[in-house]
């Protein structure tokens, strides 16, 4: 009896975390028309660049000819090394720093994580707030932000075991923070792309993935290797097909 009872206030919590994430969450299109004016993108921030996607992201742009700046908190953890790519040290959430680091760039990425799952954290949304402002100062016109399905209108969407057990009970804060992550997005003056994917993996690069507003599964868990993350989300710096949108991807 104890048990069912148990399982009932859990499932109840779970339910009400979803519908808060949702009702949280981004869930409407901005329509935002690209510049007219303004030369090519060719240098571009990338922030967290030690993560599993931003690793492919910094791998994958200088693939592409652009001229690289990654900022860390620990150089040395980033074993990326080429003539295009400048390393600066420095805080996401110390302005200054990541004042520096946006000043003279024409787009910024964010792979933006950490692990603290289990204390409340603004890491994501106060560490965004100051890249959006420096941007804004600067400006940098184009900001392309990784998130995750599971939020906003893509509730449910990295299937039951995600809903109902790895959200609900390792990820809740974390999940929370990328909320106000993407309210904050919105609301600033930016050509911005949202990319929500799926549950992320170390497997190579395919190129072929699924990616729109209704991508996922809501039962089984909806999978995407991080480096196809950053070949789509590099392929939205001259893309402007969802500017203004918060985008799934899956495989």
């Amino acid at each position: 009896m104890i048990t069912l009872l148990l399982f009932i206030v859990y499932a109840v919590y779970a339910i009400v975390l979803a519908a808060a994430l949702a009702r949280a969450g981004l869930r409407s299109i901005t329509k935002i028309p690209a510049a007219s004016s303004g030369g090519p993108f060719t240098r571009v921030l990338i922030i967290g660049a030690t993560g599993g996607t931003g690793h492919q992201l910094v791998t994958q742009a200088l693939e592409r000819g652009l001229i690289v700046t990654a900022l860390v908190r620990r150089p040395q953890t980033l074993s990326v090394q080429h003539p295009h790519l400048t390393v600066v040290q420095g805080d996401v959430l110390d302005y200054s720093s990541v004042e520096r680091a946006v000043r003279g760039q024409d787009a910024v990425f964010s792979a933006l994580g950490h692990k603290r799952f289990f204390v409340p954290t603004r890491i994501l949304s106060e560490g965004t707030r100051n890249v959006l402002r420096a941007m804004e100062t600067y400006g940098v016109r184009r900001f392309i932000c990784e998130t995750s399905l599971g939020i906003g209108n893509s509730v449910g969407r990295m299937g039951l075991y995600y809903s109902l057990f790895v959200i609900p009970f390792i990820l809740p804060l974390y999940f929370w923070d990328k909320t106000r992550q993407e309210q904050l997005i919105a609301a600033s003056k930016l050509e911005w792309v949202i990319v929500r994917p799926a549950a992320l993996t170390n497997a190579p690069a395919r190129g072929v993935y699924r990616h729109g507003f209704s991508v996922g599964s809501l039962l089984l868990t909806a999978r995407i290797s991080r480096a196809d993350v950053a070949h789509f989300m590099l392929n939205h710096l001259t893309d402007n097909s969802y500017l203004g949108a918060a985008v799934g991807v899956s495989k």
